[in-house]
């Protein structure tokens, strides 16, 4: 690349000299400084004042044979700003100028930077149409522009606060003098209370607060994907982190080693709890705040997305009196929310129910809940010991880490107890020999588990810009099945709006992977089939694998293609 760059400054000077709009002396004097400073030879003769802007991006848009913007001539939608993060347009000099349906044009000081390109398509998702712009005008678009933007944000926020939400910190140390007048600086304390309530009414599950050299990002995570939202000054950072950290009863002296605290707010009649969590980084202490919104958790299974068949299993197996239900996938998929609302649906005035969690994430009434504390040895099999002389009906397990745990969950499945539990592996049929790999006996595991839930979150098309969308067999071939049947699918996309921040989806949807235990399936586990055999037998048995669920939500247009092929495997 570097090359390259050499090669289009080289041809640069030379036609701007052949052309007359240079002198030898004065691409001498700029090709020193560009030496020195390692920037593009156009944006120097621009500010050394040698030669127009315009006539430095005439010459770029013939060498490059593409199309020049004049942008001092272009107006700049804030909206259409926030589609491409600040850093990534700060560091490749990219404007985004205006978007058309699924095509997005950039202003880029080097067109030939395809890394770049391929970068904006990815964090976009759009098309690209690149034009060429002058530096020198672009970079101060994107200083002032990407400043103002931040600037707005923060207003925006500050503004609400003012508007006297009603807002109330339920919990908080008072004892903490340490920078006390900055931690309680009004902006401070607006900013941060500011954040938590947007935080809240966007939906977001977490809150990313990061420090770098010169400055301070805040992300919010929605529907499974971090939004930048603001930047604030970085003379704010250390009495944000402060601040928060007196909320969550942190200790703000020491910033060696990470922390974990809970926030608790109330927001009108919502209480909202937020889980902290502290982290020494190069130029800081990250800060992670997990939303645990229990007005948004949803508890009725029958709106889960299940199919008919998945959910008439699932219904049985935990109104079993006995056995165990295994839910699994990957961290952030809704596996606790699943366990939830199993819980919920069985949770009456006569059984016992107890749960043992690391964290409790929402505390439920009429549960009885245990938080896990490895530290004192309160670990999920001695609060399972514990539970058996508790006279429980229904015990869930936050996880089945070890074999201690999982011998002694197996055991009270067997004995009248049905317990609920989650494991980390891909799928439903591998969750059966991930357990026996443990050093679980193959009869007991076949013995003991009634239901096998796998499941994954893709996120919905939004529904004020959904519409129909055509994809090549190209895109199509990673599903793996006939192409015939696909091409007659009415595929649906979402081509960014106001309501979805330009990224096409609002909201998430479950793809679930329900194995029910047959007969022949416990066989099989007995005479160690493998996990392709099971997988096999269960589909017949009229399992949907989560391709297949997947593939059945695009039919219906709640998802798109790439979402289900980015979280199956076929």
């Amino acid at each position: 690349m570097a090359t390259a760059a050499a090669g289009n400054s080289d041809r640069l000077g030379e036609t701007l000299l052949r052309d007359g709009l240079l002198s030898r002396e004065q691409l001498g004097q700029a090709l020193v400084e560009q030496k020195a400073t390692k920037q593009r030879l156009g944006y120097l003769l621009v500010k050394l004042g040698f030669v127009p802007e315009l006539e430095v991006t005439k010459v770029l848009a013939r060498q490059y044979r593409m199309p020049a913007v004049d942008l001092s001539r272009f107006d700049v939608d804030p909206k259409i700003l926030k589609l491409v993060p600040g850093d990534m347009a700060a560091k490749g000099m990219v404007l985004p100028l205006k978007r058309e349906g699924r095509t997005l044009t950039v202003a880029m000081a080097d067109p030939s930077d395809m890394g770049l390109l391929e970068d904006l398509k990815f964090v976009t998702r759009f098309d690209l149409f690149p034009v060429i712009a002058g530096e020198y005008t672009l970079r101060g678009l994107i200083e002032k522009h990407y400043q103002a933007s931040n600037e707005q944000e923060l207003q925006s926020i500050l503004r609400d606060m003012e508007a006297g939400e009603d807002l109330e910190v339920v919990e908080e140390r008072e004892e903490e003098t340490v920078t006390q007048a900055q931690i309680e600086d009004a902006p401070v304390v607006k900013l941060i209370n500011g954040l938590l309530v947007e935080a809240v009414k966007r939906g977001a599950s977490d809150i990313h607060i990061e420090p770098f050299e010169h400055e301070i990002r805040v992300r919010y995570r929605i529907d499974g994907s971090l939004l930048e939202i603001m930047r604030p000054p970085l003379r704010m950072k250390a009495a944000l982190t402060s601040r928060i950290k007196i909320l969550s009863q942190l200790n703000i002296a020491e910033r060696r080693v990470p922390q974990d605290g809970r926030l608790k707010l109330k927001m009108g009649n919502r209480v909202i709890d937020f889980r902290v969590s502290t982290l020494p980084v190069l130029y800081g202490e990250k800060i992670v705040l997990r939303i645990l919104d229990k007005g948004n958790l949803t508890l009725d299974l029958t709106k889960f997305g299940f199919e008919v068949k998945a959910e008439k299993d699932l219904m049985k197996a935990i109104l079993n009196p006995y056995g165990m239900v295994l839910v699994t996938g990957p961290t952030g998929s809704g596996k606790t929310t699943t366990l939830y609302s199993a819980l919920s649906r069985v949770n009456t005035p006569e059984v016992n129910i107890m749960t043992a969690e690391d964290p409790v994430e929402y505390n439920l009434m009429g549960i009885n809940q245990v938080l896990v504390r490895t530290e004192i040895g309160l670990t999920f099999a001695a609060a399972l010991k514990a539970f058996l002389r508790q006279d429980p009906n229904i015990i869930m397990i936050g996880e089945i880490r070890d074999l201690e745990t999982g011998g002694i969950a197996i055991k009270a499945a067997l004995t009248g107890h049905l317990v609920l539990s989650t494991l980390h592996t891909n799928d439903a049929p591998s969750t059966i020999t991930r357990m026996i790999d443990m050093g679980i006996e193959a009869f007991n595991v076949a013995s003991a588990v009634n239901l096998v839930v796998a499941q994954r979150l893709v996120r919905r098309i939004c529904k004020d810009c959904k519409g129909p969308h055509k994809y090549t067999d190209e895109q199509l071939s990673p599903l793996g099945t006939d192409i015939e049947k696909l091409r007659a699918i009415p595929f649906m996309k979402g081509t960014g709006c106001d309501t979805c921040s330009g990224t096409g989806y609002k909201g998430r949807a479950g793809l679930y992977e329900v194995m029910a235990m047959s007969p022949e399936l416990r066989r099989m586990i007995l005479r160690g089939a493998s996990v392709s055999e099971m997988q096999e037998q269960a589909v017949s048995e009229g399992m949907l694998t989560l391709r297949m669920d997947g593939i059945r939500k695009v039919e219906r247009g709640v998802t798109t293609l790439e979402e289900v092929v980015k979280e199956t495997a076929g």
